[in-house]
């Protein structure tokens, strides 16, 4: 294993562009290299009145990862969240944990919390000589809101096992114990599996780290620009065969419904554009990559995950990719006294 560097410190096909008429009298417009506003991608509809608007920005790469479409601020840093998991999970590889199949798609898991997913971080704690006590994930309910009622409606409680990450935390203490680091510090930036991750999102992003935060589930998060994060995702489709970063993208892949849930888009995509892979994070971030090289990645600046359904499928439109599941991505409907009255829709 190559000694890891410490953290620093501080074409298929080509894009459709939208409309330039459009473009040019629309809010959803690129904002200007002036203007630190960020364009409207979605707006909230509802009984035919715009009562709501989403700001952010995206960026889009050409099959040779040239930027072929941005709009807002592509090169800020963001704090991907858990659109992050991929390259902490080639990291767990690299450290010699070796991890296959429906296991190392949920150690890149934000999992909905579903029976198969908590059984195999049970099984997986048990096959590493672990307990669910060491996970230092916070408690919490499962993610899907259907399996949150049903996990309530039987009497349990919020736990560590339930929360999302918890397969990426068995996975990053058992490559941890396999080598002999400190497990009870695992999570600490300066921790051995921590600088692997570092190195590992630099090398895949071809960026530094500009700033280090701490994400949800306790974990170091290391920012990326949107165009860092749409290039990292591109390179782990592209890797090599046998390279953490390929197995990582084909378990992921193959295994969709552990990576995200059975009711979850991340799912819906992988299974239905074969070959892409994707990942939502919170905050309302996604990235996604297409077996050609082809990458997106984009961020709400309010953090409404609402909008990444629709604001996805319009991307991918531009993209000339044209499936059934778009259409399934891209509706989200609101509701007044029970009866569809509105939507979600992409606004560029």
């Amino acid at each position: 294993m190559t000694s890891p560097t410490p953290i620093p410190q501080p074409t298929q096909g080509s894009l459709t562009s939208p409309d330039p008429a459009t473009a040019a009298s629309s809010p959803a417009s690129p904002a200007s290299p002036a203007s630190s506003v960020s364009p409207v991608l979605a707006e909230v509809v509802r009984s035919g009145f715009v009562e709501g608007r989403h700001r952010g920005s995206l960026v889009v790469l050409a099959a040779d990862g040239s930027v072929e479409m941005a709009l807002g601020d592509v090169a800020a840093p963001v704090f991907p969240r858990s659109t992050n998991k991929p390259m902490q999970a080639a990291a767990i590889l690299r450290a010699g944990l070796e991890l296959s199949g429906e296991r190392l798609a949920l150690a890149a898991a934000s999992h909905s919390g579903e029976p198969f997913h908590l059984d195999l971080v049970r099984t997986m704690l048990a096959e590493h000589g672990l307990t669910a006590d060491q996970l230092q994930t916070p408690p919490d309910l499962p993610l899907d809101p259907e399996e949150a009622e049903a996990y309530l409606a039987s009497g349990r409680v919020r736990d560590r096992l339930t929360m999302n990450c918890s397969g990426k935390h068995t996975a990053m203490l058992a490559a941890s114990a396999l080598n002999g680091w400190p497990l009870a510090s695992y999570l600490d930036p300066a921790h051995p599996l921590q600088q692997l991750v570092a190195d590992g999102v630099r090398t895949a992003s071809g960026e530094d780290v500009a700033h280090i935060g701490t994400d949800g589930c306790g974990a170091p998060l290391l920012s990326l620009s949107l165009t860092g994060l749409a290039r990292a995702f591109r390179h782990f489709v592209l890797a090599e065969p046998g390279t953490p970063e390929r197995r990582v993208a084909d378990a992921m892949r193959a295994h969709p419904e552990y990576v995200a849930g059975t009711r979850r888009p991340d799912t819906w995509l992988m299974h239905a554009l074969p070959g892409t892979l994707s990942k939502m994070g919170a905050e309302a971030v996604q990235a996604l990559a297409l077996p050609d090289g082809r990458a997106l990645a984009f961020k709400i600046d309010d953090g409404a995950t609402r909008t990444l359904g629709p604001i996805l499928a319009r991307t991918l439109r531009l993209m000339n990719i044209d499936a059934p599941v778009l259409s399934r991505l891209e509706d989200a409907p609101l509701f007044g006294g029970g009866t569809r009255v509105g939507e979600i829709r992409a606004a560029f």
